[in-house]
């Protein structure tokens, strides 16, 4: 079931037995995607047309946090104790070893190229790390046990936790502000303003403090993913690409009362054009198009003395 404005579906050309053995799946802006094995722990980039682009193998295993900046890709893995960075030709830029200077890190988060999220479990700490310079700028106190901890984020001030059971939101001083409950969560995506969370077959918004709303939603999808134009899904190992009918998607469920619809189209349209002031010039040929339709008679009189001065202006 979709809940949003999509056209129709497209099957994409990737080789079934590399989708059959993927554990998971991430789209980038340009359409590429990257397809992640946990059998041989490789990470494999392909373009839309099932190119293989690019390929980096791992000796262990690796969460992939995001390609949508494939110029820069960050991956974290809690058995190394690491943090990498891969460019577009899946190659190695940087490295952020935390075994000497942490306890044991849970999960990190790459807020950008030189700052780092940490969630320390063995001090129940939330670091802010800058690893250009190998300093610490913040620790806060984090006192919570997470099972089967799936991703962390932290943007404008929030701390977004989420499990393979429940999504939660905490302000810094560990106050929970929002709780909700969620099947399979894997990671979270930024989209401007807005926070969505990616499970094995549905795609979750989140409305501030107030509900989680379904975007995208098959129950026999295996993985989904999607970009800023298009949602992604393995099904019966075959790759699907929806494309958005429009950059924003309708979230709505319902569609307003026609009336209704027409009533706030033109309210909309005064409150975006406001009424403008008639000029004395067009409010007298406004009063005297009133007069002609109101009276022809009157006007046909005024025409004809009009054509009279005319004549005699000319000395007929």
């Amino acid at each position: 079931m979709l809940f949003c404005s999509l056209s129709a579906q497209k099957a994409l050309p990737l080789d079934t037995l590399k989708l059959k053995e993927a554990k998971d799946m991430l789209a980038d802006d340009y359409g590429n995607l990257y397809i992640y094995k946990n059998k041989d722990f490789s990470l494999t980039k392909y373009d839309s047309l099932g190119k293989q682009l690019g390929q980096m193998m791992l000796t262990v295993p690796y969460k992939v946090q995001s390609v949508q900046n494939p110029l820069t890709v960050p991956l974290f893995s809690e058995n190394a104790q690491e943090m990498k960075f891969i460019d577009q030709n899946m190659n190695e830029i940087q490295r952020v070893d935390f075994k000497h200077k942490f306890g044991f890190i849970r999960m990190a988060y790459a807020e950008d190229l030189q700052q780092l999220w940490l969630l320390d479990d063995s001090t129940k700490r939330l670091i802010q790390y800058n690893f250009r310079n190998e300093t610490i700028i913040n620790s806060y106190p984090f006192d919570a046990s997470f099972d089967e901890l799936s991703d962390l984020l932290v943007y404008e001030n929030r701390i977004y936790i989420l499990t393979k059971k429940q999504f939660r939101v905490y302000t810094f001083k560990f106050e929970k502000i929002f709780e909700a409950d969620i099947e399979n969560g894997k990671r979270f995506r930024r989209e401007n303003e807005s926070i969505l969370v990616v499970t094995d077959n549905s795609i979750v918004k989140y409305i501030t403090e107030k509900e989680m709303l379904k975007i995208f939603s098959d129950p026999e999808a295996r993985i989904v993913d999607k970009n800023t134009l298009s949602y992604f899904e393995i099904k019966a190992n075959k790759l699907y690409l929806y494309s958005l009918e429009k950059p924003q998607q309708t979230e709505s469920r319902t569609e307003p009362d026609p009336k209704q619809k027409d009533t706030e189209q033109e309210v909309e349209r005064s409150a975006e054009k406001p009424e403008e002031q008639d000029s004395p010039e067009e409010k007298l040929e406004k009063k005297t198009e009133e007069i002609e339709s109101k009276n022809p008679a009157e006007s046909s009189l005024q025409k004809l003395i009009e054509d009279s001065s005319e004549l005699q202006s000319a000395g007929v």
